[in-house]
């Protein structure tokens, strides 16, 4: 019965204060709603937009970590451009500098390309309803206004670990021209 005890009390202020006491009380209520309400419609859409941020799968997290766009070493780059007969120069052109160099027992150089690649993936998520009551009542020449606040949040995560692996065995003749290569891919 708060608000029946808050009607009596202005009703009881009322007839105490004169017309020119009650028009600017009345004013000062009027200016208050009003500004209330320009607040209002100007936060309501920041808190809108601010319960979104972080709102983001692993999956968009990985894709704005990673650059599929540089050049990487894959079975299909191998497959699709090591040829019998290549140049090492063309080699380098392709796959890059390699990791190791050695030579058989005729001197001929051979190629290794080892590869590792490890994924961790993170992703979380939290969510929450949270509400602000505001409320005020005139008290003498001026208004007292106050609040109250509640809210619920929850929040869930997941992360995942992969490791990949590529070898590439690339051997050279007495002219450095490929004459075999092997590739072996691993995933775990």
């Amino acid at each position: 019965m708060i608000v029946g005890k808050w009607h009596n009390s202005c009703i009881y202020l009322q007839k105490k204060i004169s017309n020119e006491s009650r028009k600017y009380i009345s004013s000062l209520l009027i200016k208050r709603e009003n500004v209330m309400r320009k607040i209002a419609f100007r936060f309501f859409p920041v808190l809108i937009a601010m319960s979104f941020v972080g709102c983001m799968s692993a999956t968009q997290h990985r894709q704005d970590v990673s650059n599929p766009e540089v050049d990487r070493i894959s079975v299909g780059k191998v497959q699709r451009e090591i040829r019998v007969g290549m140049s090492s120069a063309q080699v380098v052109e392709v796959l890059g500098s390699p990791n190791m160099v050695t030579t058989d027992e005729k001197r001929r150089e051979v190629w290794v390309y080892d590869k590792i690649a490890t994924d961790h993936a993170y992703s979380t998520s939290s969510g929450g309803i949270s509400a602000l009551i505001l409320g005020g009542a005139p008290v003498g020449a001026g208004v007292a206004g106050g609040g109250i606040g509640s809210g619920f949040s929850r929040g869930a995560g997941a992360s995942s670990t992969s490791q990949r692996t590529l070898t590439i065995i690339i051997k050279f003749n007495e002219q450095n021209k490929v004459r075999d290569f092997a590739y072996r891919q691993s995933s775990f």
